[in-house]
């Protein structure tokens, strides 16, 4: 017997609700400059293909990590905050899992205060540049 798709009306089937989350990805230190900002750059394509908004978008530079991930004791730092619905996650996290270029990375959920430092912080560096 054949099930029965749930009906859902078609107006929730349009909205869909945009949260703010940050993400910051950790690049392999073996790549040029030109090279990170190609990788970061496909990964902001993934987000504005998934309609989703780029607030911010930062480049820290190298640092030094806190222990070795693949015998690697440095990588570059990359952040980006976007507004976006929860599938874009999914499809931007699969992208950082398939690319060996990146050694880590961690997608968070702002919360509202969490938003407002991140206003603040936005603004402060807008004023140091």
């Amino acid at each position: 017997m054949k099930r029965k798709k749930p009906y859902i009306c078609r107006q929730f089937q349009l909205f869909k609700i945009m949260n703010r989350y940050e993400t910051v990805f950790i690049l392999t230190p073996v790549l040029s400059e030109a090279q990170t900002k190609e990788a970061a750059g496909k990964f902001e394509k993934i987000l504005k293909d998934g309609k989703a908004k780029i607030k911010n978008s930062e480049f820290w530079g190298m640092r030094k990590l806190a222990y070795p991930i693949q015998k690697k004791s440095t990588g570059f730092y990359q952040l980006v905050e976007f507004e976006a619905s929860g599938d874009v996650i999914e499809k931007l996290e699969l992208a950082f899992r398939r690319d060996e270029r990146i050694l880590r990375f961690l997608t968070v959920k702002l919360d509202k205060h969490a938003i407002t430092y991140a206003a603040k912080r936005i603004k402060r560096l807008a004023e140091n540049a």
